[in-house]
């Protein structure tokens, strides 16, 4: 949520900054600003809206700014509202990412001591503090140290003033990371800001203090200068385009079979039937773990889903996933002998590190799932295991879906062969399952046309179920989240048993069913749900390995692959949730009140 840019440089900031929030559309917003800085003051250009509607000056000399994306938590998306907040005389100007929890407090105050504000939002109480500080005779960077001290909650600021030759930054519990360029440098919230200019970056630790300059970047902890290790981001900014495709989505829905590949490259062992993931869990630990717990929120919940089932089959571990905003580690549980998975694609996902966390002052040995070098997850978790999907722009989740739900099978095996508790021959058939993957999927991909059809045939439908079992269940849940994310239609997915405890009252001829017939699904049982289903009217999709299909109106043909079958499945409902979106005109990339990383609680 949110997104923040900043530059100081050489190079006008203006034009920077302005593609920098391009760049970050995809995080969701709903208003946007720049303000920029020279000896003289600072000028703000903020509104809410479209970043194509912000009125921007033609040119600015100015080579010193802080743009932001926000996305409404205090305060409707107002003009008034939108960032950069400035503080009573205009010369302090702030960039927030994250929720100041205490600041009604803090306006009371200020308000008291004669401060006025012109917004509804919590960030404003920042601007006011720093002055307060600077009036006090504090520099930028020692106004900023204080008045950090003094807010409760998340965040990731960028400050700037007239008098300073730079931006002064930091954060806690929301992202931030500096990039290193030729002509100056950045902060930004996410690295697709700035990726055109430079891809060396550092990232910022919770309670840093990052001073940059046009030639230097000065990072403190507690008044301790510390280093940040520069890294290389590996893939190009034009893997962050859309290379042709009409939206991110769909691009991204194409790179899967690239994606999976990338996921599993390197790790497979078939001959020997074991994997290398390049983590080290202590073989005493593993003999004796008596319980996983995966934590996770949406779609990476939907991949831990998957990930619990064939923990408990390939390594007889007990497996629970839980909702990571309602997780507490349970009391009564031995934490020593408990590992717990924190499942995000970003790994900044406020509810899952908030787990992740709680795992960790319990005592459990914690291992972060993610797609982010350098993340928080990766950073405050014991071990990371990366799923290598490259970025993925589209707020609707896809092939992290998948390269997720490869990685955490690689594990089951990693787990199984490390507690022998899986037989080299089921591993190798797990094993080649999954290196089949990449191949099945691109059969799917290649019968999207076919998809469409389906697509044109329902897309007027009043709402539209997903059913599955075991393995086919998480997928039926995942393929109606993406329907309900981007086309506003209403969609549901249920265990495919729990038909005739509620929901067959819903059913009608004009609620069509999707269902998951595939290896790992008992589809044979699913399809005595499809004829419930079907006596009532409904018409009936099928993503299915079976042969006989006769019972379907539609049915897509899944490769048979073994127990990877159900995330070929789940391409199919891929592209039907976007065909059907794309045909209503939906904005696919900018899904409605949605957001690609979810950084608050």
């Amino acid at each position: 949520m949110c997104g923040i840019v900043g530059y100081v440089g050489s190079s006008e900031a203006l034009p920077i900054l302005a593609t920098g929030l391009k760049n970050l559309e995809y995080r969701g917003y709903d208003s946007a600003g720049i303000a920029l800085a020279d000896g003289d003051g600072i000028e703000v250009h903020k509104q809410a809206g479209e970043i194509d509607d912000l009125e921007l000056p033609s040119n600015s000399p100015e080579t010193i700014g802080v743009g932001h994306t926000r996305w409404s938590t205090h305060g409707e998306p107002t003009d008034a509202n939108a960032h950069p907040h400035v503080d009573c005389t205009g010369d302090v100007a702030v960039v927030h990412n994250g929720i100041i929890e205490n600041y009604a407090t803090l306006r009371d105050e200020l308000e008291r001591s004669g401060h006025e504000f012109t917004s509804e939002t919590d960030t404003e109480v920042v601007p006011h503090l720093v002055e307060e500080e600077l009036e006090g005779g504090a520099s930028l960077p020692e106004a900023v140290e204080a008045v950090v001290e003094r807010l409760h909650g998340s965040y990731a600021l960028g400050v700037v003033t007239p008098e300073y030759d730079g931006i002064v930054a930091t954060r806690r519990g929301s992202p931030l990371v500096v990039g290193h360029g030729d002509t100056g440098n950045f902060i930004a919230s996410d690295v697709t800001a700035f990726l055109e200019h430079t891809r060396r970056v550092s990232y910022i630790e919770d309670g840093d203090i990052a001073y940059v300059t046009a030639d230097d970047v000065v990072v403190e902890q507690d008044g301790q200068r510390v280093e940040r290790a520069v890294e290389t981001v590996e893939w190009e900014a034009e893997a962050a385009e859309k290379g042709g495709y009409e939206h991110y989505m769909l691009k991204e829905i194409h790179e899967q079979p690239t994606a999976l590949r990338q996921a599993i490259s390197g790790r497979l062992d078939e001959l020997h039937g074991d994997v290398d993931l390049d983590i080290e869990l202590p073989e005493e630990y593993l003999q004796s773990l008596e319980e996983i717990q995966i934590v996770a929120c949406g779609t990476s919940y939907h991949a831990g889903m998957v990930a619990a089932q064939l923990f408990e089959e390939h390594a007889s571990v007990r497996t629970s996933v839980e909702i990571a905003s309602e997780y507490e580690f349970q009391g009564g549980r031995d934490p020593w002998r408990t590992l717990v998975v924190a499942v995000t694609q970003s790994g900044e996902t406020a509810d899952t590190l908030s787990a992740l966390r709680k795992a960790n002052r319990s005592g459990a040995r914690t291992l972060a799932v993610t797609n982010t070098v350098g993340s928080t997850a990766t950073r405050e978790a014991d071990h990371t295991l990366y799923i290598r999907a490259g970025p993925e722009i589209g707020v609707a989740a896809t092939k992290t879906f998948a390269s997720q739900v490869a990685t955490l099978t690689l594990l089951s095996v990693y787990l199984g062969r490390h507690r022998s508790e899986l037989g080299s021959s089921r591993a190798s058939d797990v094993l080649a399952s999954v290196r089949n993957l990449p191949g099945a999927v691109q059969q799917a991909l290649d019968a999207e046309s076919q998809v469409l059809e389906v697509a044109e045939t329902y897309v007027d439908s009043d709402a539209f179920f997903f059913i599955g079992r075991e393995l086919g269940y998480p997928v039926a849940l995942e393929g109606a989240l993406k329907l309900k994310e981007i086309s506003y239609d209403h969609a549901e997915g249920f265990a495919a048993g729990e038909l005739k405890h509620g929901p067959l009252a819903l059913v009608t001829p004009n609620t069509p069913t999707l269902a998951v017939l595939t290896e790992g699904t008992r589809s044979k049982e699913t399809l005595n749900n499809v004829k419930e289903v079907e006596s009532r009217g409904s018409p009936v999709v099928g993503c299915s390995s079976l042969e006989d299909g006769g019972l379907l109106d539609a049915a897509f043909d899944v490769p048979e692959i073994g127990v990877m079958e159900p995330l070929v499945a789940n391409v199919y409902l891929q592209l039907f949730a976007y065909h059907v979106a794309n045909l209503k005109g939906r904005p696919i990339d900018k899904p409605r009140n949605l957001a690609k990383s979810v950084t608050v609680e």
